[in-house]
């Protein structure tokens, strides 16, 4: 097989695929965990600051998402077919959610209304909510595994499969983390009464975090043992986990010290330092068979042709640096604490 600075181009995909949906759930991650505290917020005015704190931002970080979606489906379509047909019912719930949240950040200031106002204000929280739990809910089922058989075809077992023990776990998880990254940015953008109330409410979302996190991590040791297989024969893996658990522990001590920037900066380390845990513990698999190992999906038997895969690589390199560079500009241009006028939400 055909190699590039030393990795085939299958590997090169599965780094490209991990890049975008990483950059995806650090983004997305704190716009979601923003929307997940709304109802916490008793005042309208505190309510429109923190919806325009994430106003401004919110579509283009799904823009990681499309882009995502679209390289799994360019690099990988075989993982893609199956994956998106045995997570039918999340990925339609995250797409309903998807869409209920960008209608309700739109049309919540149209009207001065207070039931006007308070349902959108509903919608947008437990969209938010749902959006964060249903990311970890899909997590979590990648991990362990699915029920795929001959011809790579999902053995459908049950209409809420998806949500077994480890899934709720690890949705849960994902929901608190991103409730903490969204609290540390809410803390960046505002002032006041309302960020008096986000420190109070960040060091709920860490307890949160920190106790599923710690049950999660037991329980994948316990009950899902292929998913330590590579560190136990590759100890110099374990610096991942050792970054993991030294970014998670810089967090409250940051935040401890009012520097929310830096406390940012490591929250959204730990999210990506936890995605490429993921990345090691499945490579080369794409998705476990619970069936038969021999029905797992990797990276070779899932990918596209060679040449496609070289060429689409070319596309990236064009690609990500005008992406990155749309991202920088807009941060760039809201940087700052949020100040409400006649344009906003």
């Amino acid at each position: 097989m055909e190699t590039f600075l030393g990795l085939d181009y299958p590997t090169w995909w599965f780094l490209v695929v991990g890049a975008l949906f990483s950059g995806y759930a650090v983004l997305d991650g704190f716009d979601f965990g923003a929307g997940a505290w709304h109802l916490f917020f008793k005042k309208d005015h505190s309510r429109r600051v923190a919806m325009n704190a994430v106003g401004p931002v919110w579509d283009g970080n799904e823009v990681w998402l499309v882009i995502g979606g679209g390289a799994l489906f360019a690099g990988f379509p075989v993982m893609y077919a199956t994956f998106f047909s045995s997570m039918y019912i999340p990925f339609m719930l995250f797409l309903v959610f998807l869409i209920l949240r960008g209608i309700s950040i739109e049309v919540r200031g149209k009207e001065k209304w207070v039931w006007w106002r308070n349902t959108f204000d509903i919608t947008y929280s437990i969209s938010s909510i749902m959006l964060a739990f249903l990311l970890g809910v899909v997590l979590g089922n990648v991990l362990q595994g699915l029920a795929i058989g001959e011809n790579y075809q999902y053995q459908d077992t049950g209409f809420f499969e998806f949500l077994n023990p480890y899934s709720l776990l690890t949705g849960f998880t994902t929901l608190f983390l991103f409730m903490t990254h969204g609290a540390i940015y809410l803390l960046v953008k505002t002032e006041g009464r309302l960020f008096a109330k986000l420190t109070i409410l960040l060091k709920k979302g860490l307890i949160l975090f920190m106790v599923f996190f710690g049950i999660t991590t037991m329980y994948t040791l316990l009950y899902i043992p292929h998913l330590s297989d590579d560190f136990k024969a590759n100890p110099i893996l374990f610096i991942a986990p050792l970054i993991t658990f030294l970014s998670i522990a810089n967090v409250p001590r940051l935040a401890n010290k009012k520097r929310y920037k830096l406390a940012f900066a490591f929250s959204s380390i730990t999210i990506a330092s936890m995605l490429v845990l993921v990345a090691i513990e499945l490579y080369p698999t794409l998705l476990f068979s619970t069936i038969d190992s021999q029905y797992s999906i990797d990276i070779y038997n899932a990918a596209s042709s060679e040449d496609s895969m070289k060429n689409m690589l070319i596309i990236v390199a064009i690609g990500a640096p005008l992406v990155l560079s749309y991202t920088f500009f807009v941060y760039r241009t809201f940087r700052g604490k949020v100040q409400l006028d006649e344009t906003s939400y």
